[in-house]
């Protein structure tokens, strides 16, 4: 049987710009940050650009891209606004996300299914650029089905909804949302997708997810840079790195 390929680990540093943002100034400095867990070893790096710059800035994009040598997976609301910025950035990836101005964080997944008239041209023009076009969704079957018929490259399952059922003590809410996952990770690999996750992840959660053998990377920020308060960037990037493997490794096993 051939080996998988390690899970990849993509890390965002939009909270290193809400620290920055809640006082002014440019300290703590997203790029710097990015140029840090490069160095530790991550894959890439993840930056939601939201419509209201309430956290990364343009300038850290730019800053990203033109000085962090690893792939940059770009988080963008579907407007004509971030096509237009990611046309000019040109990262490897564009994950467009849901956005609402109200809400603290994203709090659920792209209704794919629901805009498809929308999507579909700004896929189009993302793809034609030879950008890779990701969609943060549910696990649920429709989206994607719609992932797919849109012409999406990749699928990043919202593991939001199965970390909030674990933290509440929900165990039946949470083994619902983990079969959930597991089912759709299981769709979207055979419909062509590939397949990443990520919202509410840490290092246990991070660890179970990677046990489904269709995972190709998991994409984590807000746990990750709080942990680095207390053990530093490089030290929780190895942490991950050792969660994510130790989980892959048993998922294997159990296969």
């Amino acid at each position: 049987m051939t080996a998988r390929a390690p899970i990849r680990l993509g890390l965002n540093v939009d909270h290193v710009a809400t620290v920055r943002n809640a006082r002014g100034g440019a300290h703590p400095d997203p790029v710097r940050a990015a140029l840090l867990a490069a160095a530790a070893g991550v894959d890439g790096i993840t930056a939601h650009l939201r419509e209201d710059r309430r956290h990364i800035r343009d300038a850290d994009i730019a800053g990203i891209k033109a000085q962090v040598a690893l792939p940059l997976n770009f988080e963008m609301a579907a407007t004509d606004e971030m096509v237009a910025i990611a046309l000019a950035t040109h990262p490897h990836a564009c994950c467009l996300v849901p956005e609402r101005r109200e809400e603290r964080t994203t709090e659920g997944g792209l209704d794919a299914a629901g805009q498809a008239a929308d999507l579909m041209p700004k896929i189009k023009q993302l793809k034609a650029a030879g950008i890779k076009v990701s969609l943060f969704i549910a696990a649920d079957p429709a989206q994607i089905a719609a992932a797919k018929a849109l012409g999406a490259d990749i699928v990043e399952l919202h593991t939001g909804a199965w970390c909030e059922a674990l933290a509440e003590g929900d165990k039946t809410g949470a083994d619902g949302e983990f079969e959930r996952l597991r089912l759709g990770a299981r769709q979207a690999a055979s419909l062509g997708l590939e397949v990443h996750a990520g919202h509410g992840l840490d290092f246990d959660t991070a660890a179970q997810i990677a046990h489904f053998p269709e995972i190709a990377e998991l994409n984590i920020g807000h746990f990750m840079i709080g942990e680095a308060i207390f053990d530093g960037l490089d030290g929780v990037v190895l942490q991950m790195r050792e969660a994510i493997s130790r989980g892959q490794a048993m998922g294997e096993r159990a296969a």
